[in-house]
């Protein structure tokens, strides 16, 4: 195919929007944040594995797993996996920043997990609490909040007062999880950063070389994790004293709900589905610039929607979330960035090009698997203008209508299961939603077909002309 000269915006994008784009997202700190979540992967997948256990959608085998006591087995399972991404998260991203900068990394993640802990309160709410506000139900019998509140009035002041003060001594795991990824991103970048340039200064004990590693290392690591740690104690109690709050607690209400609102929006939906295959269309990984900029909002979203389903209440109502990580995955980038699955079927249906053919059998196997690279520089779809719209609108029209069906309950909100992205669609919509949300999935895989058929109709027979053209002029 001859190459087609670059447009005057074609120009402007490689030149002016790209080089500060791709300067960004090879930045120390982007790095360690986005190879130190990764660390987090294997908690979230087998996590999830036992979040459908412990939440089968069939009452029968549901019912019959916590009859035996399996169910809370499961539980188990999954709150010290899935919902310990933070926790996760702020040690892989520190041990990957000092890693990057050339020193023993452990110390450095473990430093990292510790001040996350050291910035909290050590404290959750009393039980009793939830038996004021909502009541108490034991079996048929229930007592309304009113009378709950009437008869613990009844009782000496100091006993009230020790049933309504929080427990404390104990680690609060809701900052454990999505709620606290955004502080455990700042605690593990800060920590890498500090450690590394302490390091780099000098400001370390240095024992003979006759030491084994192993105890070296740990004396080496003393000063800078011993910095950090009184830093995080201080900052600690500067919240304590002067906000009566907490680190955790004041980031995830000045920073995370909001970056997690806009993320759960319309507008952030259509934004992320066009801007994936936008910076593909011009050679540029889509994917790993926008996972860099969503996936740890996109992510909190998901720990909130598993921790609802877990609990029987997963309802926008209760404040699920509808554009999750999942749906970045498994509806955003179904079958590879620009669901290209409509290009397969009309390959295999109705191109008569020997080019098309050739690669759609190259990509079908991959394609099925959610891997599409064969498509994006094989074909190529890359700087293609022949094939620029379906490739732009086929994911914001499957992220507009995905939002859509959720948003008015035709189907439910994704479950918070982290199906591995490799995972055939269909398949992936049964694990994330249920029935229902793989019917849908099929519905988008029709959309893909629907918007890109016209477009490769006429790309396949610019193709086969040239190819009569090539093959006449031998």
């Amino acid at each position: 195919m001859s190459q087609e000269k670059p447009s005057g915006f074609s120009n402007f994008i490689n030149q002016k929007l790209l080089p500060p784009i791709m300067k960004f997202v090879n930045t120390k700190a982007i790095v360690a944040l986005q190879n130190g979540m990764i660390y987090s992967l294997p908690f979230i997948i087998i996590g999830s594995i036992f979040l459908i256990l412990s939440n089968i959608p069939i009452p029968a085998v549901s019912n019959a797993i916590n009859a035996s006591g399996w169910g809370a087995f499961f539980s188990q399972a999954y709150s010290t996996t899935f919902s310990l991404m933070g926790l996760w998260a702020a040690i892989g991203i520190a041990y990957i920043y000092v890693k990057n900068e050339g020193y023993e990394p452990l110390a450095p993640g473990l430093t990292s997990a510790a001040i996350f802990l050291m910035l909290q309160n050590l404290s959750v709410d009393n039980p009793m609490l939830g038996a004021l506000t909502n009541g108490i139900a034991s079996g048929k019998s229930t007592m309304a909040a009113k009378a709950v509140t009437a008869n613990i009035d009844k009782l000496p002041q100091i006993i009230q007062d020790y049933m309504k003060s929080p427990v404390t001594g104990v680690i609060n795991t809701k900052w454990l999880g999505g709620d606290g990824m955004i502080a455990a991103i700042l605690v593990g970048l800060l920590v890498g950063w500090i450690y590394s340039k302490i390091m780099k200064a000098g400001w370390t004990i240095k024992l003979p070389k006759q030491v084994p590693a192993a105890v070296s290392n740990q004396f080496t690591a003393m000063i800078p994790s011993g910095i950090l740690l009184t830093g995080g104690m201080l900052i600690y109690a500067a919240f304590s004293t002067f906000a009566h709050s907490d680190f955790l607690t004041w980031i995830y209400n000045t920073l995370q709900i909001p970056l997690q609102g806009i993320s759960d929006s319309f507008g952030g939906a259509l934004a992320i589905g066009f801007l994936v295959p936008f910076f593909w269309f011009f050679g540029v990984h889509g994917g790993l610039i926008m996972g860099s900029l969503v996936a740890p909002m996109l992510q909190a979203n998901t720990a909130d929607n598993a921790n609802l389903f877990h609990a029987g209440k997963l309802t926008l109502a209760q404040g699920a979330h509808i554009v999750t990580n999942e749906f970045y995955n498994n509806f955003i980038n179904l079958t590879g960035s620009g669901i290209t699955i409509g290009l397969i079927i009309f390959i295999f249906v109705a191109a008569r090009s020997k080019q098309l053919k050739e690669i759609g059998k190259l990509e079908l196997v991959p394609g099925l698997f959610n891997i599409n690279e064969p498509f994006l520089f094989g074909l190529p779809i890359v700087m293609n203008p022949f094939l620029v719209i379906p490739f732009f609108l086929t994911p914001v029209v499957v992220a507009a209508s995905t939002y859509l069906v959720i948003s008015t309950g035709i189907v439910p909100p994704l479950n918070g299961v982290a199906a591995p992205w490799t995972t055939p669609a269909i398949i992936s919509g049964f694990l994330i939603g249920g029935w229902k949300m793989a019917i849908w999935q099929a519905c988008t895989l029709l959309i893909s077909t629907l918007i890109y058929w016209p477009f490769a109709r006429k790309y396949d027979k610019i193709l086969l002309e040239r190819e009569h053209k090539a093959a006449e002029s031998k």
